[in-house]
């Protein structure tokens, strides 16, 4: 049975930082992606990683704030979340896939395992 379990989300005041854990078993991942959820909006792709070449990709939104990391080991894939904005609040869900790599744009249809979500709210 494949899990993906996250863990990490919190309140948090504008600039501060969360790091998030995405917990992986059962399932080989050829990548892990991490996807945001805000109220009213659509899923957006914000970041993966693939578990062999290690290639990374963040969407703009992001970039230079956010930093994807996995253990193969402990199939653990880490997402650190520095000077967050109140846009970046949403549920933020880990999602993986045995056949999927880590392809810009970011689609959620292509990933076939998903995690139930952590909130994370950025307010003052």
């Amino acid at each position: 049975q494949v899990q993906l379990v996250e863990s990490g989300g919190d309140l948090v005041q504008p600039g501060g930082s969360l790091r998030l854990s995405c917990v992986v078993s059962g399932l080989d991942y050829n990548s892990i992606g991490w996807f945001r959820q805000a109220p009213g909006e659509e899923r957006e792709g914000i970041s993966c990683i693939n578990s062999g070449d290690g290639f990374t990709h963040y969407a703009d939104s992001v970039k230079g704030r956010f930093t994807i990391s996995n253990d193969n080991a402990r199939n653990t894939v880490t997402l650190e979340m520095t000077s967050l904005k109140p846009e970046d609040t949403g549920v933020y869900y880990c999602a993986a896939d045995a056949l999927v790599l880590c392809v810009p744009p970011m689609r959620p249809f292509a990933y076939d395992y998903w995690g139930r979500g952590t909130q994370v709210t950025v307010s003052s």
